[in-house]
């Protein structure tokens, strides 16, 4: 479960609560996202309000508008080299479509996924060359072809290049390099994706609207697809090419939405995020890349349906080599456990497809909350192939870069990138990457799920999710509302989909209001609010509900729709601002000079008196995992985190609070790894093998992350082999003794968090009590 950040309290000005209509749950969010003014919300809701950016402040730009003028003029070729995923689709057909109206005599490329991989090969380069290409322009690639750019300069052909990929150390040796990362890191124009970059190509040669407005679908498939962030001019090109794709389907994506289901005129981000884009983009990850183009750009409604269907079926193929995958990629993992207590999610395989692996990446991603890589080690001559995706917070680009030396090559963008290296270096490559990207997250929080808005169930009606709608469109930079609903329960649930893959869940709150959300591919997923030693299909205590909510028509008649995002155990007297509060009265006893006395006393005073113990401490109490509702409880060890202590009062929900804040016995270090490597020995002789991580963070008064590195350590250094059952659950066994080449970097590693739970106690001793448990 990713760590949630409650929303912080805001007073919107009343101008942004007009602009959206007079919903303060919508200018609250507006206002927390850092739209504070009208004239600010005007231009983020209407496009019409919003001036985009002149093309021309894009680097060589004029270079470029004056070649391309020429070419033109003269009747010359102009080669367009495009890219095969959905963005590199439509930027390819949006240069087409517009340089052909303009009377250009356009061939167009895309490299073959499998055969040829990413960006410009000097053997298609001499094709094209050899039919007469003189001019080329490269559409979301290229920016780092230095070879092939300069083997076409050396024959005579000149190379404009529209990329907007993460600059190389140096810039390729072309006529013109237009690339919005060669921009300041404020402009408006930062965000553009391949196909924003193209059309500003177009813009520059003719911004009048005859020009431009029959590309603006393209357009917005193109910023959808490739999860462009959605801020300044990527927003507003969105913005115009989702009012012209409802506005009227041209004949391909006409044939297309029918052979998908869709309902042309409602056609909003999520239907191209989900339904379109992966349509084209089964092109180009299991056939020709140009199929997609070809769709595109067909104007005959016949042709056009031969090639949707075409792609429905690739589509479907595309969806079983997924699954498959993503089987292997968990099976793996099974296998080998301590691949999860590293900080980069790295596997490989022979037989997976190149062309998916990214899809799959990012459902692990999602699923372990970590940056994910994907290899096939098969087909490249000793090399590996594969695909990177990233969490928030993590640049998996700049992450590949500090680790250049072990990789043959790569290049993307903060969120994504494609690599290869030699397989002998694929262990290396998870060394180091593991170290870098453990230090990052030691500087920032990363996958954090921000909720926006604390709310109840009587909250979720038809006219709040239109209200919400205002702020869409949706995505990279303006992630949809994520709503917190607290101290539910749930009534029942039961399977949907073709496969019972998904479930409906009917949660109630306190008052017996209830509400339907629903959770995708949760089949396998413990409920919320379970425990984790309990069985998948037992309903659990109290919890706080992460979700979203949109209006949908069902019937005719308008309904809400709320999609289950995540859970967490129920945090005591959530406040509508988003801060935790607690009405307990505390008894700060850190500095009492007979800590045993004095919770004797204690003990007669309040007979309903619960203590919280860790670490083996001789003192009478439960641990973590044992922790019941009562009104007093006695805080005696100290924690080894804020969050387990959070938790730890959400769940007793008591009104009144001492704390001593004792030292565990065993507290790090050596003697840490002798008490582990105890309780597993004791695990293995009298129950089966199997343990608990809540229990053991309890015994050992530590955190679940621990917990993990040690196992991780421990086999490692061939004291046991693990299989994990559930989440909390894992079986061990003795190990073969055989040391593993990274037992040295595990146990540095499991030092470290040691040392970070050695300073939150220490801090915790000096801290001010009210404000921490607070939230403050």
């Amino acid at each position: 479960m990713r760590p949630w950040r409650d929303p912080v309290p805001v007073t919107p000005s009343p101008d942004v609560i007009a602009a959206v209509g007079g919903s303060l749950l919508a200018a609250s969010a507006l206002t927390r996202r850092g739209i504070t003014t009208l004239d600010a919300a005007r231009r983020f809701l209407d496009p019409d309000a919003y001036t985009p950016s002149d093309p021309l402040d894009l680097p060589d730009m004029a270079i470029a508008v004056a070649r391309i003028r020429a070419a033109l003029d003269h009747g010359e070729p102009i080669a367009v080299w495009g890219d095969f995923d959905v963005d590199g689709q439509t930027a390819t057909a949006l240069l087409t479509q517009a340089l052909s109206a303009r009377g250009g005599r356009v061939l167009r490329h895309i490299p073959d996924r499998a055969r040829d991989g990413h960006g410009l090969q000097i053997p298609a380069l001499a094709r094209l060359i050899d039919s007469g290409a003189r001019l080329f322009v490269t559409c979301d690639t290229g920016i780092a072809a230095h070879d092939a750019i300069a083997y076409a300069n050396e024959r005579g052909a000149s190379m404009i290049v529209t990329d907007h990929h993460q600059l190389a150390d140096t810039l390729p040796p072309a006529l013109a390099n237009i690339n919005p990362q060669r921009l300041p890191h404020d402009h408006p124009m930062r965000t553009l994706p391949g196909v924003g970059v193209a059309l500003q190509v177009i813009r520059a040669l003719d911004d009048s609207p005859e020009a431009i407005t029959p590309l603006l679908d393209l357009v917005a498939l193109g910023i959808v697809a490739d999860v462009a962030v959605q801020t300044g001019d990527s927003r507003y090109w969105l913005q115009r090419g989702l009012r012209a794709l409802r506005a009227g389907l041209r004949p391909g994506l006409a044939a297309l939405a029918e052979t998908a289901g869709l309902e042309a005129a409602r056609i909003d981000e999520g239907h191209i995020g989900f339904v379109i884009a992966p349509r084209l983009n089964a092109a180009g990850r299991l056939g020709d890349a140009m199929l997609g183009v070809d769709l595109l750009l067909e104007s005959d409604g016949d042709r056009a349906r031969t090639i949707a269907l075409t792609l429905e079926n690739l589509n479907a193929q595309r969806r079983l080599l997924v699954d498959q995958i993503d089987a292997g990629a968990e099976a793996q993992i099974v296998r080998e456990p301590v691949l999860r207590t590293s900080a980069v999610l790295i596997l490989s395989a022979p037989d997976w497809h190149p062309g998916v692996v990214g899809i799959v990446a990012n459902r692990l991603v999602e699923r372990y909350n970590v940056p994910v890589i994907l290899l096939v080690t098969e087909g490249y001559d000793g090399e590996a192939r594969g695909s990177a995706r990233s969490v928030e917070g993590v640049d998996i680009t700049a992450a590949l870069g500090a680790h250049a030396h072990l990789i043959t090559g790569y290049g993307g963008h903060t969120m994504a990138a494609g690599l290869r290296l030699p397989m002998r270096n694929i262990a290396p490559l998870r060394r180091a990457l593991d170290k870098s990207v453990r230090e990052s997250r030691g500087q920032v929080t990363i996958g954090e799920r921000a909720i926006d808005a604390i709310v109840g169930i009587a909250d979720m009606t038809v006219e709040s999710a239109e209200a919400l709608a205002r702020l869409a469109p949706f995505g990279a930079g303006n992630p949809p509302l994520l709503l917190a609903i607290p101290d539910l329960t749930l009534r029942e649930h039961q399977m949907i989909g073709r496969g019972g893959e998904h479930r409906a869940l009917i949660v109630e709150d306190a008052s017996g209001a209830a509400l339907r959300a629903l959770w995708w591919d949760s089949a396998t997923l413990p409920l919320p609010g379970a425990n984790a030693l309990d069985t998948q299909d037992t309903p659990g205590g109290r919890f706080d509900l992460a979700c979203t909510l949109r209006a949908s028509t069902y019937k005719g008649a308008r309904r809400v729709e709320v999609e289950y995002i995540d859970s967490r155990p129920a945090v005591a007297a959530i406040a509508v601002d988003g801060r935790r509060r607690t009405t307990a009265t505390i008894h700060d006893l850190r500095a009492d000079s007979d800590k045993t006395a004095s919770l004797l006393s204690l003990r007669a005073d309040h007979p309903d008196l619960l203590v919280w113990r860790e670490g083996g401490d001789p003192v009478a109490g439960v641990g973590r995992h044992e922790l019941t509702t009562t009104s007093a409880l006695a805080i005696w060890t100290t924690p080894a985190v804020r969050g387990d202590l959070v938790s730890a009062l959400a769940r007793v929900g008591a009104q009144t609070v001492f704390v001593y804040a004792v030292d565990p016995p065993i507290n790090g270090g050596t003697a840490f790894r002798k008490r582990f490597l105890a309780l597993i020995k004791y695990a293995i002789s009298e129950k089966d093998g199997f343990v608990g991580i809540d229990a053991l963070t309890s015994a050992l008064a530590t955190t679940d992350q621990v917990v993990l590195l040690a196992l991780a350590w421990a086999v490692r250094s061939g004291a046991i082999s693990t299989q994990p059952i559930t989440n909390d659950r894992w079986r061990v066994a003795l190990g073969t003794g055989a040391v593993d080449p990274a037992l040295a970097t595990a146990e540095a590693t499991l030092t470290t968090a040691l040392d970070e739970v050695t300073s939150f106690r220490a801090f915790f001793r000096r801290a001010d009590l009210a404000r921490l448990l607070d939230g403050r």
